[in-house]
């Protein structure tokens, strides 16, 4: 009684705890479980995009760099003679990577692979630029994937650059340069470049796959059943792919026929006909 009267006295009694500090109390403790509760409701699947990190041993990760560098060599120094030429091309360059970048970002799940499948993007930039700029469009568009979004990986690298940026790339330009001398319109020849680009990517990535894991398994079983993995997704964004490329070379045609010519997509003789 002395002490609760001195204290009284005092001022100094302390305040028994509030209820509002043992409802954050209880609340505290529920909201822990509560969000990790909510959290593994909420949360999706991760899937992986591109080939991922770590997947293919230092051996095969080698070997796809040192394939890919001549290509990059190739691509950096065939830019640089463009951009001599044409000062406006590097934006334009720059424009695609960012095209490329977006496109190729955005992954569908392969529930039967467990990884993702994407468009790519590289039918259009090879069809613009060329299949050999369109190779450093490919890498820089991975490279600041790998960086920023973890998509892919550093030692991936090379074998994604590889399969969408060589070999999507040489795969597109091929296709629409000979349907347009079998003279095939702008529209069929861009939507047949697009869908060729983005099956011939995903052909090299299950190879690649295939070659870096199958470790004493036989070689072409394994590549079979990565591809038919990816069939159920790769096959319809192929033909949207297809679509896709088709529709910017169409309305690049309608819009900036100039631009198509100085791209040596067309003649002048075509390009004066839309202007």
């Amino acid at each position: 009684m002395r002490n609760t009267a001195r204290r009284e006295n005092d001022g100094t009694l302390p305040h028994p705890p509030s209820p509002s500090r043992k409802g954050r109390g209880r609340a505290g403790i529920w909201a822990l479980p509560t969000g990790t509760l909510f959290t593994l409701l909420l949360a999706s699947p991760a899937f992986a995009m591109h080939i991922s990190e770590g997947i293919l041993p230092f051996s095969w990760a080698l070997a796809w760099y040192l394939v890919l560098v001549p290509f990059l060599a190739l691509g950096a120094r065939r830019l640089n003679a463009l951009a001599r030429e044409d000062l406006s091309l590097k934006p334009l360059v720059g424009l695609l990577t960012a095209v490329v970048f977006i496109i190729s970002c955005m992954p569908i799940p392969v529930p039967t692979a467990g990884t993702c499948s994407h468009p790519c993007g590289t039918g259009v930039s090879a069809i613009l630029v060329g299949p050999l700029v369109s190779v450093v469009v490919a890498a820089v568009s991975l490279l600041i994937q790998a960086l920023f979004l973890a998509h892919g990986g550093l030692s991936t690298l090379g074998a994604n650059a590889l399969s969408m940026g060589v070999i999507g790339s040489f795969a597109a330009w091929f296709t629409f340069r000979v349907l347009r001398r079998m003279g095939g319109s702008l529209g069929v020849a861009g939507f047949f470049a697009g869908i060729v680009a983005d099956w011939a990517t995903y052909t090299a990535t299950s190879l690649f796959l295939a070659l870096g894991i199958r470790g004493d398994a036989p070689l072409w079983p394994l590549f079979a059943k990565v591809v038919v993995a990816f069939l159920p997704t790769q096959l319809p964004l192929g033909i949207l792919e297809g679509v896709i490329t088709a529709g910017m070379v169409t309305l690049l045609y309608r819009k900036r026929p100039d631009l198509l010519v100085r791209m040596r997509v067309i003649t002048e003789k075509e390009g004066s006909v839309n202007a």
